[in-house]
Parts: structure tokens; C-alpha cells; sequence
């Protein structure tokens, strides 16, 4: 073969590899993530790495049923992930962190455990926040700096006999020396606050409907909104469309927690229950704010509540206590 043949020859195979590897090397960093339910192994790959600023190329394809694909923390619309179909995203993270992606279709049972991480990286160039970074949870969660036991028992030993107007209460409060400060609504139960009124002349009914209005008047119209569509996309098929703890998956959460304590030992209240009832005024209205912030970022230890403190921002997690509140309150006819 002739030297210049040679180096022909050589030069068109250096060509293809050039052509065909520069596809490889975007697959390599764009990685088929495969979903499945929790039960068959959840998200494959679960962890991915990426360097700040620099933009991460997603394929995501499922294996069995629909699921859906976001990142906690993140302003992103959802995305779903089909059965035999490839869904491309792009995401670009500008700060270092832990992030967490998870599934927002519900799918099973264990939906929630369908979670996977995505590590970020390298220096930031944006300015140090005054709040938490995204990736991050409140440092001292308000139920932290409290000192409140999340887990032992909060009822109230003494509800209403009808549901608390808002509306009458904010009449009723006109001429109260109440505090109605965020911090004040935060770290104190609606029973506190009705125990507290009980050197006035009002009625119970009345120190309830007070109650409401505090309650009422530390959320926004936009904020229950907020709140009401995350309860309706994480919360609501345990918990039930309205809250009663009937959602599609109760029974199954109830037949599991039965399942585990025929096979483990262990206390009771450390295996999967039926989920929590917040249409029950014993419990609810004996919690405060902060109490719930602790459930809610914490997760139920074992019962089948999952974690969301990497999930949800501190303003998303107010925004859905504030909600889960108006299963017990009336707010209508108030105005902000």
C-alpha cells in the first residue's frame, strides 16, 4: 500500500471517529434516566453529578406506568415520563447543593419513595442569599428553636361545636389587645389562642371565631391557593381530597401497617397507619404552625409520611400549613 493511500485511510478513519464520537460524548453527559414504581427499583440512575452553571441534559423514559419527573426547590413545572417514549429536559443549576428529583405522578403505594439526588458542584458566582440557598431547608426550623416534641400527642381538650367563622371573628378582635404578629400565629395552637381568650366576656363560640380570624389573617388568598394545589399534587391520595384521610391509597397504607406488625417487633406507632385525618378538630386545632412545619419537613419516622423538607421551600411549606388549616376554619366573607 502506498504511503499517501495510507495516510488517506488514516485520515478518513480519524474523521468517522471524530464524527461518531461526538454523539457518544453527548450521551455521556446525557443521560436515560429509566423510572419504574418504587417496588421495581425507582429512578436508574438515582444520583447525578453536574458542575454549577453548566447546563444538564436529561432523557427520561418509564418502564412501566406514567410517572412524573421535578426537582425540589426549583421554580419547574413538572414533567411526565411515558412508557416507551423519551422525554428530553435541561436544567441549570446556579448554586452547589444537594438537590432532590422525585416523582409527582401518583404511582403506587410508595410513591414517595420514588426520589433521587442530583449533586451540583464547583464556585457560584451569585451573591450570597439572605435566605437559604435553593437545595437547602430553613436552617432552624421555627419548630426546632421551640423546642417542640413533634411526635407526642397535641389534641385539644376542647373543640367547637360548629366551625369558626373568620368573619365573625375579625369583628371580635377589633377591640382585643391580641398579638397578631406571624411569629405569635406560628408558635401557638388555635387552642392556645382560645384558652388565652378566656378572660373576656366572649362566649366559646366567639373565642373560636377569634381564632379564626388570626388564623386567617396571617395567610393570603394567593398563599391557600398556593397551598390548596401542593395538597392536591402530594398530599391529597393519602390524606383525601378533602382532607378527611380517605385518599385512594388509606387502605393499602392501612392493610401495610397491619401486614408489619405480624412480621417485626416494635411499637405500633412506628409502622405505616392511616393517614391523618384534618378534618378532626381535636387534633388539628390542638397544633401550631410550627408543629406541623416539623411533620411536614420531617416526615412520620416509619408511618408512611414521607420526608418533604427537600422537596418543598419554607415559603411552600407555610403556604400548605396555611391550608390545612382552612379544613377547620371558614374564611368567607373576609377580605384582606
Amino acid at each position: 500500500m502506498k504511503r499517501s493511500e495510507l495516510l488517506s485511510r488514516i485520515l478518513i478513519t480519524v474523521a468517522v471517529l471524530a464524527t461518531v464520537g461526538t454523539p457518544l460524548f453527548i450521551w455521556a453527559r446525557t443521560p436515560l434516566i429509566h423510572a419504574k414504581i418504587a417496588e421495581d427499583g425507582g429512578w436508574n440512575p438515582d444520583i447525578i453529578k453536574v458542575n454549577v452553571g453548566e447546563p444538564l441534559h436529561l432523557k427520561l423514559t418509564s418502564d412501566d406506568v406514567v410517572h412524573g419527573f421535578a426537582v425540589g426547590q426549583m421554580d419547574m413545572q413538572s414533567v411526565d415520563v411515558l412508557p416507551g417514549k423519551v422525554t428530553d429536559i435541561t436544567l441549570t443549576f446556579d448554586r452547589p447543593g444537594i438537590y432532590t428529583f422525585f416523582c409527582t405522578r401518583w404511582c403506587g403505594l410508595n410513591h414517595w419513595r420514588m426520589r433521587g439526588t442530583i449533586e451540583v458542584t464547583g464556585a457560584s458566582d451569585s451573591p450570597i442569599p439572605a435566605e437559604p440557598a435553593l437545595g437547602e431547608v430553613e436552617r432552624v426550623p421555627m419548630y426546632v428553636t421551640l423546642g417542640l416534641d413533634i411526635d407526642a400527642p397535641h389534641e385539644a381538650p376542647v373543640i367547637p361545636s360548629s366551625q369558626p367563622s373568620a368573619s365573625s371573628g375579625r369583628k371580635l378582635a377589633a377591640n382585643l389587645p391580641i398579638d397578631r404578629s406571624t411569629d405569635y400565629y406560628r408558635a401557638n395552637s388555635p387552642y392556645q389562642v382560645f384558652g388565652e381568650l378566656s378572660n373576656t366576656s366572649m362566649t366559646d363560640s366567639q373565642r373560636w371565631d377569634v381564632a379564626a380570624y388570626l388564623w386567617q389573617s396571617n395567610t393570603t388568598a394567593e398563599s391557600l391557593a398556593n397551598g390548596q394545589q401542593l395538597y392536591a399534587q402530594n398530599c391529597a391520595a393519602c390524606h383525601g381530597e378533602n382532607g378527611a384521610g380517605d385518599g385512594v391509597f388509606a387502605d393499602d397504607l392501612a392493610a401495610a401497617g397491619e401486614s408489619s406488625t405480624q412480621t417485626m417487633t416494635g411499637a405500633d406507632n412506628m409502622t405505616m397507619q392511616t393517614p391523618v385525618d384534618f378534618t378532626d378538630p381535636t387534633r388539628m386545632l390542638g397544633a401550631s404552625p410550627a408543629l406541623l412545619q416539623g411533620k411536614i419537613l420531617r416526615g412520620g419516622m416509619g408511618t408512611g409520611m414521607p420526608m418533604w423538607g427537600s422537596i418543598f421551600t419554607e415559603e411552600q411549606i407555610w403556604d400548605l400549613i396555611a391550608y390545612l388549616y382552612s379544613f377547620q376554619f371558614n374564611y368567607q366573607g373576609v377580605t384582606q
